[in-house]
């Protein structure tokens, strides 16, 4: 019978904190830790061997960083997600690794339950942010302008987007709810409802927070270049 678990390789400089880490995540029966790594390059060879479903990565450390090392092992090895696992909260720690494929962002004050629901998220394709890196994800628009025009249109041709789609992705990702979308626009919470659904099928994203993810990485919105 083949094995139902989760793998997850675990990287982390600090072995105490490894050793607690493995704790936690066995914890959970349907979560294995089938590798540990010391530093990014390790994680980087290991992931090319073990194909982990789930690499739960620091940010910091020697000779190869969790950036870098994740960047590496999303375009080596696709099919394993990355959950950066930090209490690093700063805006560059975040959308460095955004930008660089980290399918989640999870700050070490979590609770052993949000880790392994992040875990599970992540694992199954889905985007996991923090809630508090969520709120600042959605606001991030207005740091991310850039000052020259860029047709929105253009931008958005691989995901046919409509104009009126483009417009309430912007809103989303001003951290709008749909009701005060729907004040803003003028127009009914269905409505807003339905173009939400018609945006989270073409840019292919089970929920909000990974539409605004995907806007973000991809320079959806008007006038904002890629990070």
């Amino acid at each position: 019978m083949p094995n139902s678990k989760i793998s997850v390789m675990i990287v982390e400089d600090q072995m105490l904190t490894r050793i607690g880490l493995r704790a936690v995540v066995e914890s959970f029966p349907d979560l294995e830790v089938v590798a540990e790594a010391e530093n990014g390059k390790l994680a980087v060879e290991q992931a090319l061997i073990i194909k982990p479903n789930a690499v739960v990565m620091d940010v910091e450390m020697p000779v190869m960083d969790g950036i870098e090392a994740t960047k590496q092992i999303k375009q080596l090895v696709p099919e394993s997600n990355v959950l950066i696992l930090t209490s690093h909260d700063l805006d560059d720690d975040v959308f460095a690794a955004l930008a660089a494929g980290a399918d989640g962002y999870c700050l070490k004050d979590a609770s052993a339950d949000s880790l392994a629901g992040a875990i599970r998220a992540v694992s199954g394709g889905a985007t996991w942010l923090d809630q508090a890196i969520a709120k600042r994800v959605l606001r991030a628009s207005v740091g991310t302008q850039s000052k020259a025009p860029v047709k929105a249109e253009k931008k958005n041709d691989k995901f046919a987007l409509s104009a009126r789609q483009t417009e309430i992705l912007e809103l989303l990702v001003e951290g709008l709810s749909n009701q005060q979308m729907a004040d803003r626009l003028f127009v009914s919470n269905e409505t807003i409802k339905t173009h939400m659904r018609h945006i989270m099928e073409k840019l292919a994203v089970a929920d909000r927070t990974q539409a605004a993810v995907k806007a973000l990485r991809e320079g959806l919105l008007s006038g904002q270049q890629n990070f």
